[in-house]
């Protein structure tokens, strides 16, 4: 088969690499349906993350059950299924807590840029669809293996209640998901912090009442003079960097909270402003299994519809310019078709 290898900082290649295979009797094998880049591949793009030897990349997927192992009973070849970015057995502890995305054997996908993915932990992991979906579904549901589900984490990690406000901070794929689940939640104030005109006007779409273009302690002060003086009561935080943590965090209301989903790159908050602050702080990997499949039913019901962050649409060959397009900004999120 063919896929996306990283070899160094913005050097993403196109290989012939091994067909996957069943390993183990709880894997799976799909063919991709649709694949794409997500914004925290950027980390090792960019070279802020170490990319020590070549490996593959891609961790969202939907697709074709190809072959299943011997203990994989809940789907069958043929189906047109949905996981998580990060596997999960559905059985442990942590799973039965609504944890999924730390399951105790879990593995973080990541050979999805690929025409073909093994699926580890399939029995707990996929979910299958109503039927095949037809072709229109598809960048949705592919939305909901990761950035709708992460918004969504944000959002009930943020604790978003009906008529609450809700400020999100990143206008990224995964904040402008948080704003769908916000508004899902029933926020009656949902006020998307955006410096781009093009998702701007997408956030809005979603489900955003307010935008705020300023940063750092302006885009705190912004906040402040919209709620009152007093700050949100559920902050949402997409980015996962120190900047916008400190934004988040101060742009809570004392008894409000903070819900991060950003992977957290040189980020450090200080114990004592958190102490006196009275502002909660929850997030993590997004429990995306446990999510899927009311997630799924709202896309095929089309109550939500997700798949519009992806404004760029590539052949899979060419995964390299949909890594440039999104580190230049040119794209919000490039969908990959094989």
């Amino acid at each position: 088969m063919r896929g996306a290898m990283i070899y160094a900082p913005g050097d993403i290649r196109f290989e012939t690499l091994d067909d996957p295979k069943i390993l183990h009797p709880t894997d799976a094998v799909i063919r991709t349906a649709v694949t794409c880049v997500c914004g925290s591949d950027l980390w090792p793009y960019r070279g802020l993350e170490p990319t020590e030897s070549p490996h593959p990349m891609g961790h969202e997927y939907v697709g074709f059950v190809e072959e299943v192992g011997s203990e994989v009973t809940a789907v069958r070849p043929g189906q047109f299924v949905i996981g998580s970015f990060a596997t999960s057995d559905s059985t442990c502890a942590n799973c039965r807590n609504g944890f999924p995305s730390n399951c105790l054997h879990r593995e973080f996908m990541s050979t999805c840029q690929a025409e073909y993915v093994r699926i580890p932990n399939a029995q707990g992991t996929l979910v299958a669809a109503d039927g095949v979906p037809g072709k229109e579904l598809w960048p949705s549901l592919l939305a909901v293996s990761d950035v709708m589900g992460t918004g969504w984490w944000a959002a009930e990690a943020a604790e978003v209640k009906p008529g609450g406000t809700a400020v999100v901070v990143g206008d990224g794929a995964v904040g402008l998901c948080a704003v769908i689940a916000a508004k899902e939640m029933g926020a009656e104030r949902i006020i998307a912090m955006s410096r781009h005109a093009s998702r701007q006007k997408l956030a809005r779409e979603f489900g955003a009442t307010d935008i705020v273009a300023e940063r750092g302690e302006e885009g705190v002060a912004r906040i402040k003079e919209l709620t009152g003086g007093i700050g949100a009561d559920s902050v949402l935080e997409c980015v996962g960097t120190g900047e916008s943590m400190q934004q988040a965090l101060h742009s809570a209301r004392p008894g409000g909270n903070v819900g991060f989903v950003g992977v957290p790159h040189d980020v450090a908050v200080d114990g004592q402003e958190l102490f006196f602050s009275h502002v909660g702080l929850r997030g993590g990997p997004a429990p995306v299994r446990r999510y899927l499949p009311d997630l799924i039913d709202r896309v095929q019901s089309k109550r939500i519809n997700p798949g519009k962050v992806f404004d760029l649409t590539l052949p899979l060959e060419q995964v390299a310019e949909g890594y440039r397009a999104m580190d230049e900004r040119r794209a919000i999120k490039t969908l990959l078709t094989p």
